[in-house]
């Protein structure tokens, strides 16, 4: 897909994301308008799948975890937009009996999500296990997952880490969205990550970073891992971002972590970004 098609594709799916928050006055925007642009060229363009063909097991095909699953309203999004499912269900995000809860999950039995997410740390630890059965099975499909910076000081992430190394599990690339916020402030400020980059290192992983922003700089950077899987580590990708990306009084600010829009801010915010594949 052509960057320019990425790009139309991302801008809808921003709006998708601003409308779907502000019906009902609650959800993540600010992360999610994040990391839109990444699942955009995963979905559309980097990943194998098949969406008329989903399936739980996806044998032959790459699968995706999203651990920090309170951005969901990107995930949804992506995901019908990528033919998952109609549109026009988006309206019902967060609503009495939806599909499309607050925080993914599995018991509505809805097409592209395979896990319950929302607790954060978990994610890391599901992609591992589906990376070694895939492994057990001769299936040579990658595993990813996404992660937030915030995520990474839960303990069980790094347990993962370290077990994913020691395992050779060289089917997982994982990427962190690093936008240095989180529901509390910054990040440095909560808890220090540190030298986030050398403790991926120090913990047997091969390490990228990338412009979360950047439709050339991802498609480079992911095809880069791709090239690094099945040689014997696992793969993270350092993602810069800017939580709020694309609208410019939510950008950079942590405030929009989980504050919906009201009318006036949805209208100014949408104004921002032009409608480009039709509002569901």
């Amino acid at each position: 897909m052509q960057n320019e098609e990425l790009v139309r594709t991302a801008t809808q799916i921003r709006r998708d994301i601003l409308r779907m928050v502000s019906a009902v006055n609650s959800g993540h925007p600010g992360g999610s308008l994040g990391c839109t642009d990444f699942l955009t060229y995963l979905y559309f363009e980097g990943m194998k799948h098949n969406p008329l063909t989903f399936h739980m097991d996806g044998k032959n095909e790459d699968l995706f975890f999203l651990s920090n699953g309170h951005i969901s309203p990107v995930w949804y999004s992506v995901l019908a937009r990528s033919g998952y499912f109609p549109a026009d269900e988006l309206g019902s995000f967060r609503k009495l009996s939806s599909r499309l809860q607050g925080h993914p999950s599995t018991d509505k039995k809805l097409p592209g999500i395979r896990m319950a997410s929302g607790s954060l740390g978990q994610g890391l630890s599901v992609a591992i296990g589906a990376g070694l059965s895939k492994k057990l099975n001769g299936d040579n499909s990658l595993v990813y997952c996404l992660h937030g910076d915030g995520e990474l000081q839960e303990g069980q992430i790094w347990e993962a880490a370290m077990y994913a190394a020691a395992n050779k599990v060289d089917n997982v690339i994982a990427t962190i969205d690093f936008n240095g916020r989180q529901i509390d402030g910054d990040v440095e400020q909560v808890l220090s990550l540190g030298d986030l980059k050398g403790k991926w290192q120090a913990f047997g992983w091969e390490v990228l970073e990338m412009d979360g922003h950047n439709f050339d700089s991802i498609r480079n950077t992911m095809q880069k891992a791709k090239a690094m899987s099945g040689k014997g580590n696992p793969i993270v990708i350092i993602m810069k971002t800017e939580m709020g990306q694309g609208v410019d009084f939510m950008i950079g600010s942590h405030k929009w972590h989980g504050v919906a829009p009201n009318p006036e801010q949805l209208e100014n915010a949408l104004n921002q970004l032009p409608e480009t594949i039709g509002d569901y």
